[in-house]
């Protein structure tokens, strides 16, 4: 596998990236609209524990872009100091710092003394817990009796009416227990949380409008051929994903006559990706062997429809909790972990090197079909059918 190039966010793509977790999308939302996998957005996320960082903005007393043009012009022209600031409606003292500070080799331009200080107004603020250490005590254990951070500071109002150095807002609480970077309180402490989530979503984030636990139109799996049943003649196929590490992911299908594996490569688990995926290989087969396919109740098969619309493939869906009922498949991806333990990073992967691992599992005799290959079974029985 050739070595992938990694690539930073833009400055407008990380903006972009806040606003939609704030929105409340999924991590493969968000992937899928700045063309990055989930786990590059996930990345970007975990360093703040899903706390978007502060907007920057100027204070309104500092000198803007335009007044610096203004300066720039003036001193252009000969214009004194005083003369600048008059115009301006600012201090001589206000002009004279920002000259000294900014004029390089005795030239000042406007673009380079704004930028520049933009960059020196980088001020971080000591949180509150940083700065009262019998305040971070208290609160710390509080949160190691499961108390929530909304418990903590409004006990801490009560308790400590009259100081307000022992008085904290819920919101710091998580931003210290999120963001780790801050060094106040225990990463352990997080465990403590109700949610015990690793980092904190938005209050927009929602299940609502996602077919979550069930899929629409979902055709069952009692309503599936009795051919597909007995697996007396071939095309009918069970389908999964195999997850690996950094949210990576691989889809199986495997042909429930002879056995046979096909892999495929997926951008994403979203339904979009992996239909898309699924359809491009399943139009390579034969039509003989284009029959069913048979499914769990994950939201990646959500778009069935169409997959069956551009494959004319019919879905079945297994029952709830039934990973019996895809027990071919099932069987095949323990075999699978062979060549894909637990913990590989998938994504890197190209199907070409998915195909030729598929076609070494095809070459394996198989103790149920009396130890002939998958391969050399599909291509008898279809000869046959042909």
């Amino acid at each position: 596998m050739g070595q992938r190039v990694r690539r930073t966010l833009s400055v407008s793509q990380k903006v972009d990236l806040w606003k939609r977790w704030k929105d409340g999308e999924t991590l493969n939302d968000i992937g899928l609209a700045l063309g990055r996998p989930a786990v590059s957005v996930f990345g970007v996320l975990a360093v703040r524990g899903g706390i978007a960082p502060p907007a920057r903005r100027r204070s309104r007393l500092a000198l803007s872009l335009e007044e610096r043009e203004e300066i720039s012009r003036g001193l252009a022209c000969g214009q004194s100091l005083r003369q600048i600031a008059s115009a301006l409606g600012r201090a001589p003292s206000s002009i004279s710092r920002e000259v000294r500070r900014h004029a390089a080799s005795g030239e000042y331009r406007a673009a380079v003394a704004d930028a520049r200080a933009w960059v020196q107004a980088r001020r971080p603020k000591t949180c509150r817990l940083a700065r009262y250490a019998a305040l971070r005590r208290v609160v710390a254990a509080k949160l190691a009796l499961d108390w929530s951070p909304e418990q903590v500071a409004g006990w801490l109002r009560t308790r400590y009416t009259d100081q307000p150095n022992m008085q904290v807002s819920h919101e710091t609480i998580y931003r210290s227990l999120y963001i780790q970077a801050r060094g106040v309180l225990k990463k352990a402490l997080l465990a403590h949380l109700r949610s015990r989530r690793p980092m904190r979503r938005s209050r927009f984030a929602s299940t609502k409008g996602q077919p979550r636990g069930q899929i629409i139109d979902a055709v069952s799996i009692a309503e599936r051929p009795a051919d597909a049943d007995d697996r007396a003649i071939p095309g009918h196929w069970e389908g999964d994903l195999i997850s690996g590490s950094r949210n990576s992911h691989i889809a199986t299908l495997v042909e429930r006559h002879s056995r046979y594996t096909l892999l495929v490569k997926v951008r994403g688990k979203d339904a979009e990706s992996v239909v898309s995926a699924l359809s491009t290989q399943v139009r390579k087969l034969p039509v003989q062997l284009r029959r069913s396919l048979t499914w769990d109740r994950g939201t990646e098969m959500a778009r069935h429809k169409q997959f069956t619309v551009a494959t004319d493939v019919q879905v079945y869906f297994c029952d709830p909790q039934s990973p019996w009922q895809r027990g071919t498949n099932e069987n095949t991806n323990r075999l699978l972990r062979q060549y894909f333990p637990k913990g590989t990073d998938l994504s890197g992967y190209t199907q070409a090197e998915l195909d030729r691992i598929a076609l070494r599992l095809n070459q394996r005799p198989r103790k149920t079909s009396g130890f002939a290959t998958p391969a050399d079974k599909l291509m008898a029985t279809v000869a046959s059918t042909g």
